[in-house]
């Protein structure tokens, strides 16, 4: 069935790849983004909003008459953490995410997913993380908390709630693997820090099909964990995309060069979470791409 529905951080990495794959299904897409301009705009049953979403505005009109809203907005944290970015990583998400949720009209009962990050569970090493596994107390989890805290008062308003905890999305148009191929293409790519530490991701097709797929599914919410089925190390993950790229990986990248380098946002390289993703199998959803060596064929043959 065609519906409206609303996109926060349409512009970027993920939400412009959601608003091509949905166009393409007949919805009616409003995306929302910081952007003066949106590539597809012009095209049928698409409408740009081009808005800071940490501030109440009239974009909050278009909220108000979807049925579902998909809320990706959020600062990148590929960035060095000064207290002035992480104001702006924690304001994009959580402001954004409140203005949305006071939008919500309740009569259309809306479904309401929002995304989230594994950094909610801070660094817990090799301990397996269950979707009702607590938090850790590092930056990214206390973000966590209190992101999610605010798209679940959503329930309050009628909404269906799903939260996506995210791990690294991995794509060859962008995003982590933007950054980490140009050094492996050059043969100077490794692991990072002692490389035993678990680096949760997901193919971006599949993060695409899994929204989807809830939005699909009445019987889904509350939280899931948006990591493929197989759990690799970093140093498995250094030693196959070197093979993928026929190059040397085994260039480490020391923790304390990295901490030297990047100040706390290292913690997100360098942390560990293990973390299945119980519910959506438990749901019947199928990963596309469940293990790295499918994901990095389709990214490096792309």
């Amino acid at each position: 069935a065609q519906m409206n529905i609303l996109i926060t951080g349409g512009t970027g990495f993920v939400g412009s790849y959601l608003v091509d794959v949905l166009l393409e299904e007949g919805h009616q897409i409003t995306a929302l983004g910081r952007s003066s301009r949106h590539p597809r705009e012009g095209a049928p049953g698409f409408t740009f909003i081009s808005a800071d979403t940490t501030q109440p505005g009239a974009w909050q009109e278009a909220a108000a008459e979807s049925h579902a809203c998909i809320n990706l907005a959020g600062a990148s944290i590929f960035q060095r953490w000064t207290s002035r970015t992480k104001g702006i990583i924690r304001d994009s998400r959580v402001l954004t995410t409140r203005n949305l949720v006071a939008a919500l009209d309740g009569e259309r009962r809306p479904f309401l997913f929002s995304a989230s990050g594994v950094g909610y569970y801070g660094d817990q090493g090799d301990k397996t993380l269950t979707e009702a596994s607590g938090p850790g107390d590092d930056f990214l989890a206390r973000l966590g908390i209190e992101w999610e805290a605010e798209a679940e008062t959503a329930r309050h308003k009628g909404a269906r709630v799903a939260i996506g905890r995210l791990g690294v999305v991995l794509h060859q148009a962008g995003g982590a693997m933007a950054k980490m191929l140009p050094p492996f293409r050059l043969g100077l790519g490794g692991p990072l820090g002692s490389g035993s530490q678990y680096f949760p991701w997901i193919h971006l097709d599949d993060l695409v099909a899994a929204i989807r797929f809830l939005m699909a599914n009445e019987a889904c919410e509350g939280i899931f964990n948006f990591c493929a089925p197989e759990a690799v190390t970093n140093r498995t993950l250094a030693r196959m995309l070197g093979r993928a790229l026929n190059r040397p990986a085994f260039m480490p990248a020391p923790a304390f060069v990295m901490k030297a380098a990047l100040g706390e946002f290292s913690s997100v390289l360098l942390g560990s979470q293990k973390a299945p993703p119980e519910r959506l199998l438990a749901s019947g959803f199928e990963f596309r791409y469940a293990t790295l060596e499918q994901a990095l064929g389709a990214i490096i043959k792309a």
